[in-house]
């Protein structure tokens, strides 16, 4: 596969390492999204006539690795969207941050107000229209690249851990769009959703699912951890 790699795949779910950079769902960039890489290879693996159905169940954004999971049927794409928007997903990302936090560990409760122009969230005190978003992270280790964090977000706002941690004063590093001071050699920002722990929304069993580091010489550093 081009853009990702195979984490786990049966006749309801696939779930990819996606490449930082590459794009979940197509925007006026008219780059290849995602989901057509994917299709692509169910339809050589399975030798599928016609279109292939894709459920599209969650996204990351385009400067962020790691897991992304799909549904391979209408059946599970119902079950799995419910279970996102009842937060009964358990998912947790690794973030590294230019500066250390302040705490150890916290539970962040903040309001944002996203900026659909810019393409941007912000901090807000207008709660009439600002959405409630909350989050929960832990310090890990420190190395000379910076600090990791483990992030386990709990609702699922538009670009929510970036907002998030940078209004705390640690933002995300590479992320110039929320403040990090500057941009990494490959232009995308140390963010990577590394695992999920979910019920199958067919088999009824529990499903924990890993994707690994990218090879960048700032995870590098924190291979050791996983």
């Amino acid at each position: 596969m081009k853009y990702s790699s195979i984490i786990y795949e049966d006749n309801h779910l696939i779930a990819v390492n996606k490449h930082a950079g590459v794009l979940v769902q197509g925007d006026k960039s008219k780059d290849p999204p995602l989901p057509e890489d994917v299709k692509a290879y169910i339809k050589e693996k399975y030798d599928k006539p016609g279109d292939v159905f894709l459920g599209v169940v969650h996204r990351i954004d385009r400067p962020v690795s790691g897991l992304v999971l799909f549904a391979r049927t209408s059946k599970a794409t119902v079950r799995l969207n419910k279970a996102f928007k009842d937060n009964h997903i358990d998912k947790t990302y690794w973030a590294i941050v230019t500066k250390k936090p302040p705490k150890k560990e916290d539970h962040l409760k903040q309001y944002l107000l996203k900026d659909s122009k810019k393409n941007k969230s912000f901090v807000s005190n207008d709660q009439s229209k600002a959405k409630l978003s909350e989050l929960k992270y832990r310090w890990i280790a420190d190395s000379k690249e910076g600090h990791l964090l483990e992030v386990k977000p709990i609702t699922g706002r538009h670009h929510q851990i970036r907002v998030m941690l940078s209004n705390m004063g640690c933002p995300i590093m590479g992320d110039l769009k929320y403040g990090a001071p500057k941009v990494n050699m490959n232009g995308n920002i140390a963010l990577h959703a590394l695992s999920m722990e979910l019920m199958h929304p067919v088999k009824k069993e529990k499903l924990k699912l890993k994707a690994n580091l990218p090879d960048e010489d700032y995870w590098n550093a924190f291979q050791h951890l996983l």
